[in-house]
């Protein structure tokens, strides 16, 4: 085998070649703007010296007691800036970060600290209670810090001797903090939400969030000192790596303990806000405020949401009260958004029907992402660029996960044949853009007909009444199975099941249409995800 001669004597050394790490971007951010503000949380004003200091101490008092390379930190927090100051602090000790979706049950957490083999937890006052019934649930005994947030007072959760502020000043802030090892260790554990079955722990690299964390900046064209809004949980695929990415472009975090209308608006007129992600129930909360609550914006503000495709009455309204809506997609195992509708300037031509087609459409990869396509899951070759043909969509390169922790069968059927195996079904349209059209768990089979279930919620969206729809599978005796869809109405909009039958007759074919309309509030996640394994089980009960 001849040797590359480019390899010769041209070796890897300190002087050439570092891990790349996210870290980095809040050393950077600090040392060259130190007096910009880094963080805004009700009254508090914290500059990026404050926050690289802070974020020193907790990976040295982390340090200090016994937490080191591989071991996992937990954190059960809301948008406060301990959170943020959890995904510098914790990966500079060389720890792993494990944040806990805070509405999760005790049973659920209990099982995570245990997988994770939690050394520490870092809890806001708020979830003691919820982290102390999981304690007595788990086997692992991690030590636990309270952190007290002034945007929250609740005299039934005092604080612990050992509180966060406490903690953090036992650090030192000039912490030599350790760089990863190798780029590929891990930065963070994050839990898929184990509907069918024990959760999965996706492992993150360090490599992955830092490419990621550009990829957003680039993706969603944040300028220099731009101002983000924290309505997306940070414990959701770390925050779609947006922690990391203000340091990149020296930005400014609004947090937001709570999502609620008046605090949103509030940040977006007086904050300056800039950029907010959310799932599109955010987007309705935001347009269907009291008048009296909206604020008048003077700029437009850009928001990205993922989930279901915004019907097209909402990014209309969206548009009016000044924010400009983009399309992501991505999962846990891809560090949240890996795929952008990246809109062309024509495109803003069209009319506003064809606009929404288009929005709807999930579309190219990010630019840190080297592999987007949909495949034929059996023989691994790809769908014709026809917009109709289904197949499954898949990623690889470096923004996929190293693998699923402890879990070397699940991960090996999600690497199977070199892609990551995303369990979505999609099509791909002629012009190389992608569209979801269902999960595979979740496409109707009806009459050996494929119904997608997001084919008649986008029929249903269309309809002025219609503010949430949800389409499972009903058991049917003759046809196998049959479309039920379930219904939440807008605000002062009538509607009962024959005229949305008669409406969906109007915009599917016949077999399509739902045999069955349920009127009831529809069960989310807590990141906004309509729960269809619930609606299952009620469309189970349903069908006798």
């Amino acid at each position: 085998m001849v040797q590359n001669p480019y390899n010769i004597d041209l070796d890897r050394t300190p002087a050439n070649y570092q891990p790349l790490t996210p870290l980095s971007f809040l050393e950077r951010a600090a040392s060259v703007f130190p007096q910009h503000i880094a963080i805004v949380h009700g009254a508090l004003r914290r500059n990026y010296a404050e926050f690289y200091a802070r974020s020193r101490r907790l990976a040295s008092a982390l340090a200090q007691h016994g937490i080191g390379r591989g071991d996992t930190v937990s954190a059960l927090l809301p948008n406060t800036p301990a959170m943020l100051e959890c995904h510098y602090g914790i990966p500079m000790s060389g720890a792993v970060l494990h944040s806990i979706n805070t509405r999760l049950d005790a049973a659920i957490i209990a099982f995570q600290l245990d997988h994770a083999m939690s050394k520490l937890v870092i809890v806001d006052g708020e979830f003691m209670p919820l982290l102390q019934a999981a304690l007595t649930l788990a086997k692992v005994t991690p030590r636990v810090i309270q952190s007290d947030d002034p945007e929250f007072d609740d005299p039934r959760n005092p604080v612990v001797a050992n509180d966060y502020e406490a903690f953090l000043a036992s650090g030192d802030p000039e912490f030599d903090w350790l760089m990863p090892e190798d780029e590929w260790d891990a930065i963070s554990i994050n839990y898929t939400s184990g509907t069918t079955g024990d959760p999965k722990g996706v492992v993150s690299h360090h490599r992955g969030a830092y490419l990621l964390a550009q990829g957003n900046a680039l993706t969603t064209s944040m300028s220099k000192h731009a101002v983000y809004l924290w309505t997306l949980p940070m414990f959701h695929c770390n925050g779609w790596c947006f922690p990391w990415t203000m340091s990149v472009i020296v930005g400014t975090h609004v947090c937001l303990r709570q999502v609620r209308a008046e605090p949103i608006w509030n940040a977006l007129a007086d904050e300056g806000v800039t950029h907010l992600c959310g799932a599109p129930i955010v987007m309705s909360l935001l347009i269907s405020a009291p008048d009296d609550v909206q604020r008048a914006l003077d700029r437009t503000v850009q928001f990205f949401t993922a989930a279901a495709p915004p019907p097209e009455k909402l990014l209309a309204d969206m548009q009016q009260a000044g924010f400009n809506v983009t399309h992501l997609y991505g999962l846990t195992e891809t560090y949240g958004p890996a795929v952008v509708n990246d809109w062309h300037k024509s495109w803003s031509d069209l009319p506003p029907a064809r606009q929404a087609t288009l929005k709807a459409r999930q579309g190219v990869r990010y630019l840190p992402l080297e592999g987007l396509d949909v495949l034929d899951p059996d023989t691994m070759r790809s769908v014709p660029r026809d917009g109709v043909t289904l197949g499954e969509v898949m990623f690889r390169g470096n923004v996929v996960m190293k693998g699923y922790f402890r879990n070397p069968e699940a991960t090996k059927k999600a690497f199977a044949g070199g892609w990551f195996h995303s369990g979505d079904l999609g099509v791909v349209h002629p012009d190389g853009y992608i569209q979801l059209k269902d999960r595979s768990k979740d496409i109707i089979i009806s009459g050996g007909e494929n119904i997608s279930s997001i084919e008649v919620e986008e029929a249903l969206y269309r309809h002025p009444a219609v503010a949430v729809a949800a389409v499972v599978a009903m058991p049917h005796e003759k046809w196998g199975e049959t479309p039920c869809a379930f219904v939440e109405l807008a605000p002062r909009q009538a509607a009962d099941a024959e005229t949305l039958r008669n409406w969906c007759r109007q915009h599917l074919a016949p077999y399509k249409v739902p045999g069955r309309f349920v009127f009831a509030a529809i069960p989310r996640t807590s990141t906004g995800k309509i729960q269809k394994f619930v609606l299952r089980e009620q469309a189970q009960d349903l069908a006798g």
